[in-house]
């Protein structure tokens, strides 16, 4: 009997529980993952053995078995990958390679053993260092958004070849950075717009100051072409910056919904979020099919939330959360998530731009 354990985190919204991950091999060929798998999940087997044998690793030909616990709760996602490996190969080793009690392990692995970013590490790195865990190895495109956690040793890999070298304590070898990860950094820089370059409009510019420096609810209103959008997409400039506590609270749902630029993995300004007006209640509030998933109104928690074309903008709320009392948004379904949404506070201001 052959057996290897290391340690994940299953995530659920923005709230991360550690997982174990145990690997046993031993018997009829054969791979089996229990503890409540989602589809990408059930995926990984395949993910796994092509990773392994690309890492000039053996892959053993008895029955695997691999164990996610605590196996009530339910596991979503693809950066169980890189713990599911990491296991497999060290239970399969005459000599087990050891694996740090204290080390977290993420990562999403492609069919050559590289490293792909994975949504999602921010919070799963706070999960980790709550339950008392010092290390943890992400994707090198994550290492910025693990880094924000403070008493974490944080080690961004570009393969399982690393990982496991670095495990051994053997030279590391060198590996060609994702072509596609530089391409998404090198494209993803935002320019901030500013009130100043908007001409005119004295008027609904001041009362624009007014919302912001009192977190007022704005209405405007007026014909196609007045500046209404261009007026809206320059309220966050005229926002202070988030608190730390605060950039921590809105990259964690940024991070959640696989938004975070590579390049920027702390989100310091206040967000804008614009959902169409044709979107469902659904992807404002937030949920989906398979996965829960962050809406419009939560990617905007701490900022602006931009309603076009609303007739009825107080619908949505209504349904996200109770008025007065809360300031988050509650998804329920088989299980209860929560995501922020504090967006906007006190009164309305209706400005006519005609």
């Amino acid at each position: 009997m052959r057996l290897a354990r290391c340690r994940s985190v299953a995530l659920s919204g923005v709230r991360g529980t550690v997982v174990d991950i145990e690997v046993h091999i031993g018997g009829m060929p054969g791979f089996t993952i229990v503890g409540l798998p989602d589809a990408s999940l059930h995926e990984a087997r395949d993910r796994v053995r092509a990773a392994v044998l690309s890492s000039a690793e053996s892959w053993p030909l008895q029955r695997i078995t691999v164990s996610l616990s605590p196996a009530v709760l339910p596991k979503r996602g693809s950066h169980f990958d890189l713990g599911i490996a990491t296991a497999i190969v060290a239970a399969a080793e005459a000599e087990p390679t050891r694996i740090p009690a204290d080390m977290v392990l993420l990562g999403e692995l492609a069919l050559d053993g590289r490293l792909r970013p994975v949504p999602g590490v921010l919070p799963a790195s706070l999960a980790a260092v709550a339950a008392g865990a010092s290390h943890v190895v992400v994707p090198e495109g994550n290492a910025g958004e693990a880094g924000l956690v403070p008493g974490l040793s944080v080690l961004g890999a570009r393969s399982l070849r690393q990982v496991l070298a670095i495990l051994r304590d053997e030279p590391v070898p060198d590996e060609p950075a994702d072509p596609l990860v530089a391409a998404a950094a090198a494209g993803s820089s935002e320019a901030q717009l500013d009130l100043a370059d908007v001409a005119g409009l004295g008027a609904a510019k001041h009362v624009l100051e007014v919302a912001a420096a009192g977190h007022h609810h704005l209405m405007l209103t007026g014909p196609p072409g007045a500046g209404k959008t261009m007026l809206a997409r320059r309220l966050p400039g005229l926002l202070p910056d988030l608190t730390t506590e605060e950039s921590l609270d809105v990259t964690a749902i940024h991070s959640v919904a696989g938004i975070l630029a590579p390049d920027r993995p702390l989100v310091t300004r206040p967000p804008f979020s614009d959902p169409h007006h044709t979107a469902t209640v659904v992807s404002v509030v937030g949920g989906g099919s398979r996965s829960l998933r962050p809406g419009a109104a939560s990617l905007a928690h701490l900022g602006v939330l931009f309603l076009d074309e609303a007739k009825e903008p107080l619908c949505i709320p209504d349904k996200a959360s109770v008025p007065g009392r809360d300031s988050r948004c509650y998804v329920l379904k088989v299980a209860s998530v929560r995501f922020g949404s504090r967006i906007v506070r006190r009164k309305y201001r209706f400005v006519p731009l005609y």
